[in-house]
């Protein structure tokens, strides 16, 4: 039985790929969302902080601890015109049509969300020497 909030499974994979990334560079860092509304921010913090504490399968509770600078969410409205999230704004869409693309067994398109899928695909996935992605991969929601 499906049991996330498919907004709250992304927070969740992201933020695993976010610690083992932070974990890799010896760094901390620290998270924040673009505000969704009174009820629905207040959610994504409860979920948030469960994550950060209770850890998930692939990540425990200390490693949230030690690569997050804080277990506190921060959400902040887009009227803020906050860099990252305008950044995160101008990556998310594109990349996804790109990436359904694959899903559907088509070629990636020629347009900016296909580039940024490349780079992503190309560079940013950690690859075994025979050049085979490392990890999980792509998470597709059932």
């Amino acid at each position: 039985m499906w049991r996330y909030d498919p907004y709250h499974y992304c927070m969740k994979v992201l933020l695993e790929r976010y610690i083992m990334w932070l974990k890799d560079k010896g760094a901390q860092g620290d998270v924040m969302a673009e505000s969704r509304g009174g009820k629905e921010d207040r959610r994504l913090k409860d979920s948030f902080l469960r994550l950060t504490t209770e850890g998930t399968e692939h990540i425990d509770a200390t490693a949230f601890g030690r690569w997050l600078s804080s277990r506190q969410l921060k959400v902040k409205p887009k009227a803020n015109n906050i860099a990252g999230l305008q950044l995160a704004d101008l990556i998310a869409h594109p990349s996804w049509r790109a990436i359904e693309a694959i899903r559907n067994g088509l070629p990636l398109p020629s347009n900016f969300g296909g580039r940024i899928a490349r780079l992503v695909l190309d560079h940013k996935y950690r690859r075994s020497p025979d050049g085979q992605v490392e990890g999980w991969g792509i998470k597709w929601l059932p």
